[in-house]
Parts: C-alpha cells; sequence; structure tokens
C-alpha cells in the first residue's frame, strides 16, 4: 500500500505500467479498487496508470474537518488543487484523464485550470446541471438510508470504506455536498473552456442523470465527442466494462 502525503494528509495511490500517464478519477461513492477491472486493459494498450483516492475516500485519510468540508464551497477547487499537487510530486507533466460521475466534475475543473496539462479528458455519467438543488434531488435518488441498500451495493460500500466509514460517508453523500455541491449545479459556462478534446460516454439509462444530460454537455464543449452506450445503468464501466475500455481506447487513439 502506498501513499503520499499531500496538505498533511495521507492519500493512498497506485501507478500500473509504463508510458503515457492516464490518471483516473473515481466517482463520489467510490475508490481506486473501482478501477481493478479497467486498469489493466488501458496499461496493455502503452499507458501509465495513475489513480489515487481523493481525501476521505476509500484509504485516504479524511481530516478531522471532512464533512464540512464536504459541504463546503472549498470541496471543488481543493480537489483540483489536490489532483494537481499530486502530478506534480510525480513529475507528470501532461497526461489524459478519465472522470467516472464525479470524477468527471473534477477532471472539467482541473482541465480549465490547467490547460496545458491535459491531452484529453474522458467524462463518463457525469451530470451536467441539476433540474433542482441538490439536496432535494439527492432526497429523490437516494431515499434509502444504509441500514436499507440492498446487501450488494452495501457490500460494496463497505469494500471500499471499510467497517468504520461506510454507513457515514453514504449518508452523508445521500444528503448533500461533494463536487455537486449544496445549491443547483450547472457545469454548461465551464465546459465552453475546456479547451482538449473531450470524449462524453453516457449510458441510456442511468438510475440518476437522464441521457439527454450528455447531449447537452457535448453541446457545449469546443472539441467535444459523445458516444452513447444502449441498454446500460450509470456505472459504465461496470455495466458493459468491454464496451467502455473500446470506446475510450478508440478516443486516445485518435489523440496520441
Amino acid at each position: 500500500m502506498a501513499y503520499c502525503r499531500i496538505n498533511d494528509r495521507g492519500i493512498y495511490y497506485e501507478t500500473h505500467g509504463e508510458g503515457t500517464p492516464l490518471v483516473l478519477l473515481h466517482h463520489g461513492f467510490g475508490c481506486t479498487l473501482m478501477w481493478k477491472d479497467i486498469y489493466p486493459a488501458f496499461q496493455s494498450k502503452g499507458f501509465q496508470i495513475w489513480m489515487y483516492d481523493r481525501r476521505g475516500y476509500g484509504r485516504s485519510h479524511p481530516g478531522s474537518d471532512f464533512e464540512s468540508f464536504y459541504v463546503s464551497d472549498r470541496f471543488r477547487p481543493e480537489s483540483v488543487e489536490e489532483l494537481h499537487a499530486f502530478t506534480q510530486m510525480f513529475g507528470l507533466e501532461a497526461f489524459h484523464l478519465i472522470g467516472q460521475c464525479e470524477g468527471g466534475v473534477v477532471a472539467v475543473d482541473y482541465a480549465v485550470a490547467y490547460p496545458h496539462r491535459v491531452k484529453t479528458i474522458t467524462v463518463s455519467s457525469t451530470q451536467c446541471f441539476s433540474p433542482c438543488a441538490m439536496p432535494e434531488f439527492n432526497r429523490m435518488k437516494f431515499p434509502v438510508p444504509f441500514q436499507g441498500l440492498d446487501a450488494g451495493l452495501k457490500n460494496k460500500l463497505l469494500y471500499w470504506h471499510g467497517p468504520e466509514h461506510a454507513e457515514r460517508f453514504y449518508n452523508l453523500f445521500r444528503k448533500f455536498g461533494g463536487a455537486y455541491g449544496t445549491g443547483f449545479f450547472d457545469l454548461r459556462d465551464r465546459l465552453s473552456k475546456v479547451p482538449c478534446p473531450t470524449l462524453v460516454l453516457y449510458p441510456d439509462r442511468s438510475g440518476l442523470f437522464d441521457v439527454e444530460q450528455a447531449v447537452s454537455f457535448y453541446r457545449h464543449l469546443p472539441e467535444g465527442e459523445l458516444a452513447v452506450l444502449p441498454r446500460c445503468g450509470h456505472n459504465t464501466y461496470e455495466h458493459q466494462p468491454e464496451e467502455y475500455i473500446r470506446i475510450i481506447g478508440r478516443f486516445l487513439a485518435r489523440h496520441a
């Protein structure tokens, strides 16, 4: 298990292979463990894989103020600076980014802040804008508390975040906060400032976001590409891993 220190907190990370750097950014429930069936395929395509657990996720240390941080305006900018510190620490001057759901928000924000460091972005199942304030949205989409979850999801969260933190983390997520914030969420103005080729990969039947979100996302990008996975649920990397890898692999090859 490897850790680096960012802002005096231990941040868990992994790196695999050699080649062009490819940084994987997990979603709002996840951590590096979610990529276990995905990263080997990109490693075999000649990429050096970098992935880490953002502050308070998975095996990274949350800090004593994580809950207030999670619902604050600091979350998005500090997530960007955490990514910047991580890539600088290991000498990654230019790299590709893949962001799943909330990880896609971090990727977009990073590309706007540090445009010369990002070769391409892939965002998958990332919300473009919210139809209502996020606490109301989350109440509709996550009505069940941790103890009422089906066994599969509960066990996954326990595996990712550990028995001491999984329930607190889930209940915090389902109420508010994170990259999607506590108010109305809208990436559309920011997307026009993303300078690099960006693939929007979306499922056609996410339980969270309508597929129309993908079209809006794509329309607001200067160099956007759009792919929709048919008969696919929200966690695209999990529901259709072979198509996920194939489509992103072809996108990366076009922009090598």
